[in-house]
């Protein structure tokens, strides 16, 4: 419980930190590269112990349930494929999102809270060599759904 409060007030402050200056309000970058480094950094010792992946819908399944569990301590609700690169995960309590009430006000300050997971998940993915963009859709406080675009090289 403890080592949970304090990740979520390390990340309000980071949001705060990155987001401080006025003319930066929706320059999510350093928040994403945040993510990002701490990702590919953390993936490293999650898979250390655990042979290479076969595929990558295997990978991606890992990312979806022990890296998303060892980070937001619970599985994502949903996992969709397109079976050509594109994938949509859903996580219908988002950890960052649920202290926030609901209101358009809101929704509107929502990506500020999921930018630092997109970059968490691009960054474990670059690590095991899967090349992706990761954007994320807030409809309703607290769902939110990560598209993972992989890029075909």
């Amino acid at each position: 419980m403890t080592e949970e409060i304090v990740f979520d007030c390390l990340h309000a402050e980071i949001v705060n930190y990155c987001l401080d200056d006025s003319n930066k309000e929706n320059d999510f970058s350093t928040l994403e590269y945040i993510g990002f480094t701490t990702g590919y950094r953390l993936i490293e010792r999650l898979t250390r112990d655990i042979p290479r992946f076969k595929d990558e819908l295997e990978t991606i399944k890992f990312i979806c349930t022990d890296f998303w569990t060892s980070i937001y301590k619970k599985q994502v609700d949903n996992l969709r494929t397109n079976n050509q690169g594109m994938y949509v995960v859903q996580d219908k309590a988002f950890r960052f999102l649920t202290r926030i009430s609901s209101g358009p006000k809101q929704l509107q300050q929502a990506p500020k809270f999921v930018a630092f997971t997109c970059g968490l998940v691009r960054g474990a993915l670059s690590n095991l060599g899967i090349n992706s963009t990761v954007t994320a859709e807030v409809q309703t406080i607290p769902a939110c759904r990560f598209h993972i675009e992989v890029s075909r090289n």
